[in-house]
């Protein structure tokens, strides 16, 4: 048994949690924060058995695409003034934990 803990991007999280359900996975949500870009992410844990890690591994691949977006920053030019400048920052993707299970009960 093992326990898939993915990081996805919100805007990726509806269609993947979506089609891991339709292929019969239980998924849990949660509402998590990026550090960097401090932005809304989603970790999803699913218990499953080794010989699912593949199928797993192609859905969360096929929905959770690497995309570009404009990101202000902020620089100071002297004299305290702090104009936005913006940033092409990559965002997107997936990262993706594989954990061995000890014990899996449903009660």
């Amino acid at each position: 048994m093992k326990m898939l803990l993915a990081i996805i991007n919100y805007d990726d999280s509806h269609s993947v949690i979506e089609a891991m359900m339709k292929s019969g996975f239980s998924v849990t949500k949660l509402a998590t924060t990026g550090g960097f870009l401090k932005a809304g992410n989603v970790t999803i844990l699913v218990g499953l058995d080794e010989t699912r890690l593949d199928d797993a591994f192609e859905i969360i691949r096929k929905h959770c695409s690497k995309r570009k977006q404009i990101m202000p920053t902020t620089t100071e030019l002297g004299m305290g003034y702090y104009p936005a400048m913006p940033v092409p920052v990559e965002v997107g993707g997936a990262t993706v934990f594989v954990l061995d299970v000890a014990r899996f009960e449903k009660l």
